[in-house]
């Protein structure tokens, strides 16, 4: 099994398939990353798009500097929804992609799944974006203390720091609105 290391190497070559190799290794991850962030499966697949035109266009430049590559695919990402945003000059964070829905085993269940994510995006706004980004890389993700703090360029103590403020202002906003994160009162 040929690692990333090799991969990036041949696809900086121009071998086509080390770039479809990583294409299809971090394909799934970034566009989750991405509709999180957007909310809008369309726009998600076209931005998605853009961040994999951009790591081809770029691959020459990328130098392991201790940050896994998954890592710099994240900051392009996330560059490209900021540029979105301020392109659209609007937030529209309304529905989560199906993919990222869970299967629940009832309609009721599904219904109820939907309605909490829809609630849980619409309190996202109100988020920093260092904040929206911890919780997204933690919790969609499921990336460790550690990965996130390598991606974000931050401290460990400064992602649960992040972490901390951000679930306490997404409590407060859901409190405001009704709502109440599970597992907190």
């Amino acid at each position: 099994m040929i690692d990333d290391k090799q991969l990036i190497q041949a696809a900086q070559q121009g071998n086509r398939e080390a770039i479809g190799a990583l294409y299809a290794a971090y394909h799934a991850r970034v566009y989750r990353y991405v509709a999180f962030r957007v909310g809008d499966p369309a726009a998600a697949d076209d931005l998605t798009a853009e961040v994999f035109v951009t790591m081809v266009k770029r691959i020459q430049t990328y130098e392991y500097r201790g940050r896994p590559f998954l890592a710099w695919l994240y900051i392009v990402a996330g560059n490209i929804v900021k540029m979105h945003y301020r392109q659209e000059k609007k937030r529209q964070l309304e529905t989560l992609p199906e993919e990222l829905v869970d299967q629940a085993s009832s309609p009721a269940e599904i219904a109820e799944t939907r309605l909490s994510q829809r609630r849980l995006l619409a309190a996202m706004p109100f988020l920093s974006d260092p904040q929206r980004e911890v919780i997204l890389l933690k919790f969609i993700e499921g990336l460790s203390n550690s990965e996130v703090a390598e991606i974000m360029g931050k401290t460990e103590g400064a992602i649960r720091i992040l972490q901390h403020r951000a679930l306490t202002a997404l409590r407060q906003t859901l409190r405001e609105s009704g709502e109440v994160l599970h597992g907190s009162a």
